[in-house]
């Protein structure tokens, strides 16, 4: 799954789980309380990973695109600049998203 797959079904799984836990606490359900608390630190924890992911790759695509930006500069290389524009705009995109 992409990372904002990952994102987004661990968002949903975290809001689920709240819901199951309010759900069970309100009803006197240890169980269903429990089986929601889980639920939601699952989704907690699949939602920042996927983050921590996209910032990781978002990181390298930026280092990426400035190498081929220098490397463009030194040899006069405009299409190689280019592509460095865009590697950097693309990791600061995965990075803020």
């Amino acid at each position: 799954m992409s990372n904002m797959g990952d994102r987004a079904a661990g968002t949903a799984k975290s809001y689920m789980g709240g819901a199951k836990q309010t759900v069970g606490e309100t009803l006197g359900d240890n169980s269903m309380a429990a089986s929601g608390a889980e639920q939601k630190a699952h989704g907690e924890a699949q939602r920042a990973g996927a983050e921590a992911k996209s910032h990781a790759e978002g990181t390298g695509h930026k280092l990426e695109g400035k190498a081929q930006k220098a490397m463009g500069s030194m040899t006069g290389d405009t299409s190689q600049q280019a592509r460095g524009h865009g590697n950097e705009a693309k990791g600061d995109m995965e990075r803020r998203v």
